[in-house]
């Protein structure tokens, strides 16, 4: 299967960091999100509930980002990859979170993870 969704460029805004400074006020991070899904069927009925619904995904994703208080990135791209992976026409999620300007001379930072169903229980 090799059909995607994508959500590029989710540009939010929360706490996230280890040091003090991180922890007291929002900072900006980008987020983009590939979705392995089989499209197949929602594009030959034209019918949503044949597809995956991306704006009630894009919803969950930010209340989570924007209402967290995480330290790492990691642990908030595992949890974005986990909302991803609750439709169960997603396959895979691949999430990218950068943070802009965390490190001085570069322009961001960021993981990349990918997850699948067998990657995270209960889903």
């Amino acid at each position: 299967m090799s059909d995607q969704i994508h959500i590029s460029d989710l540009l939010l805004r929360t706490i996230i960091g280890i040091n003090d400074e991180e922890r007291e006020k929002k900072q900006d991070v980008l987020i983009n999100i590939s979705m392995l899904v089989d499209l197949k069927t929602a594009g030959r009925s034209d019918d949503i509930n044949d597809a995956v619904n991306y704006r009630t995904i894009t919803k969950e994703i930010i209340d989570l980002v924007e209402n967290s208080h995480f330290q790492l990135v990691e642990k908030m791209a595992d949890e974005v990859a986990r909302i991803c992976l609750q439709d169960h026409k997603v396959q895979s999620a691949r999430v990218q979170i950068e943070k802009p300007g965390a490190l001085r001379f570069a322009r961001s930072v960021g993981v990349t993870v990918v997850r699948t169903r067998e990657d995270v229980s209960g889903v």
